[in-house]
């Protein structure tokens, strides 16, 4: 489970990049579903994969504009 906290300011940042160039997944990182608080500034999502490393690829793409908690399910 990844929670994204928006850094100040940047919601109309996130939306614009993920507009114009998706989620920005390295391949083998499955997105699965995701849900936003009613202030929308922070995003719950459920992603998979068998390599966790991925995880700090992705998150290099977007921790311009996004703080990152990644909790692993079992």
């Amino acid at each position: 489970m990844v929670i994204e906290r928006f850094k100040e300011g940047c919601w109309d940042a996130v939306y614009q990049r993920f507009e114009t160039s998706g989620r920005l997944l390295p391949e083998g990182l499955s997105y699965l579903n995701s849900w936003t608080n009613r202030d929308r500034n922070i995003c719950y999502q459920l992603m998979e994969t068998r390599q966790p490393d991925l995880f700090d690829v992705w998150v290099s793409r977007w921790n311009d504009l996004v703080d990152f908690e990644i909790i692993p399910l079992d």
